[in-house]
């Protein structure tokens, strides 16, 4: 599905709904008016629906939102509203929620005709927040890695790979949208917005006024329980992520890792040091006039050929032992069946305290003997002082390993290789995890956006055979073992 093929799809939807009103219903004010609600109804179903499938991964891609806000807030003196977003961080499953229910009720408001003025004000308000998010992303491609949002006078020409957050997640993961491409998007949108401020008393408005409040009052209650059930009680209904079931990880990394080490280099990039000028050149022209760009004056960026095949998350697919080594070849390249527990975050609150403990020490003294020199070891006892960190484990994820525990009990006794990948935590903090739920299997480490994109559940259990992803379950849908054996193990 490509954003073209979308919006016509959607444009034949409307125009189909809006010949039924005209031709058949008659319910229209004025048609074009009629066909705007449809069409922009239609829109707001199916980007809010494909979201609704999976509100983590909209509550995830908030929390990207969040931490560059606060980043562009913190130098200035704004740098007090920069303090709210944490908090945002933490309730983004709840705001993401929220919007996703409001985006979808307000889609069937503006089809149904619900209470016009104030489907038109919510509809410009969150038009104008969507525009205000892609907006943001759009604009700092124009700000340098090594500046601020609010440094204006560092900015420079536009540059893709500058920009803060790569997709906009306006249509989840069914259809990925660079940030302009949304802000563009949204710029149109602002336009039926600010005419339905004006043109609301054309709505038209289908059925009668009780039934509509039923309908969006039952869509409300309905959305927000379909939410809720793709994060929290089970996996969202449809995968659209790159490691769905039957993916094999193992080849499509592979390919994605050549198709992008292939790569040609079709011209450069080049950024004067003093007046921050940029010039791109191709390839052959630059070779030929190397000596206009001096290195003392000028720094030089590849520009290359798009790969054969697009790189996904599957390219970052790397895992690392208690050591530290990658361990991803020999893992994807298993021929058993083996069980991925997947934990893209430990959490817990941590007290640190300086401690004395008895260090034992070694000493060895050199020891004229005669004519010859003798080598003598002694062995002392000596107080240290330390730093010993303490974890206070969240209670629910203690309750969801506590629940796990039976389960890779029964596939380690029946030979089955179990291991648990967890994101961002050290090797002690893995350890003291590891001692605190009795699940005794090799704690392993990876990237949590990583982990977040293989699965929606903390802690989440992957079935994998010789790098393809059999079968993956949310922790409160995970059925006893001797199940997954005879169903999926064969």
């Amino acid at each position: 599905m490509t954003l073209l093929n979308l919006v016509l799809l959607i444009t034949g939807i409307a125009l189909v709904m809006t010949l039924l009103l005209v031709l058949v219903l008659k319910k229209q004010k004025k048609s074009w008016v009629s066909f705007l609600q449809n069409w922009t109804g239609v829109l707001f179903i199916i980007s809010g629906w494909v979201k609704a499938i999976d509100p983590m991964g909209t509550a995830f891609k908030m929390e990207e939102y969040f931490a560059e806000f606060q980043a562009a807030l913190e130098p200035t003196w704004l740098s007090f509203l920069a303090k709210s977003f944490p908090w945002f961080v933490d309730h983004s499953i709840g705001f993401s929620v929220f919007m996703i229910v409001l985006e979808i009720v307000l889609g069937f408001a503006l089809i149904l005709g619900w209470k016009p003025k104030l489907t038109s004000w919510l509809f410009f308000l969150i038009v104008l927040f969507f525009l205000a998010l892609t907006g943001f992303t759009f604009l700092t491609g124009y700000v340098p890695s090594n500046s601020t949002f609010f440094e204006l006078s560092a900015w420079g020409p536009w540059v893709k790979e500058q920009m803060r957050v790569t997709d906009c997640g306006c249509f989840g993961d069914f259809l990925v949208l660079d940030p302009r491409t949304s802000f563009f998007k949204d710029v149109v949108l602002m336009a039926p917005a600010i005419l339905f401020l004006f043109q609301n008393k054309h709505f038209h408005q289908l059925l009668t006024a009780p039934i509509r409040h039923v309908i969006i009052a039952l869509t409300t209650v309905g959305l927000t329980y379909f939410c809720l059930s793709n994060y929290m009680w089970n996996l969202p209904s449809a995968d659209f992520r790159p490691f769905k079931e039957g993916t094999d990880v193992y080849t499509r990394r592979n390919a994605e890792i050549e198709a992008m080490s292939n790569r040609q280099i079709t011209g450069y990039r080049l950024t004067n040091k003093t007046s921050g000028k940029v010039v791109e050149l191709p390839y052959e022209e630059y070779m030929a006039n190397l000596a206009n760009y001096p290195k003392t004056d000028w720094s030089a960026e590849q520009i290359l050929s798009e790969p054969a095949i697009q790189p996904t998350k599957i390219s970052d697919y790397a895992i690392y032992d208690e050591q530290g080594d990658e361990i991803t070849e020999d893992l994807l390249t298993d021929p058993n069946y083996t069980f991925m527990v997947v934990s893209y975050m430990l959490k817990a609150d941590e007290s640190v305290q300086r401690v004395t403990v008895q260090d034992s020490i070694w000493k060895v003294d050199t020891i004229q003997s005669g004519d010859s020199l003798e080598l003598v070891r002694s062995f002392e006892i000596q107080p240290k002082e330390t730093t010993e960190v303490t974890y206070h484990w969240d209670s629910g994820l203690l309750k969801k390993y506590a629940a796990l525990k039976p389960f890779v009990d029964a596939a380690k006794q029946a030979g089955i290789k179990v291991y648990v990948v967890a994101g961002g935590a050290s090797t002690e903090k893995r350890n003291a995890f590891r001692e605190a739920t009795g699940v005794d299997v090799p704690f392993y480490e990876a990237d949590d956006i990583l982990l977040k994109t293989i699965i929606r559940s903390n802690p989440g259990i992957v079935l994998m055979k010789q790098g393809v992803v059999v079968k993956k379950w949310h922790i409160n849908k995970l059925p006893p073992f001797t199940e997954v054996e005879k169903n999926w193990m064969k």
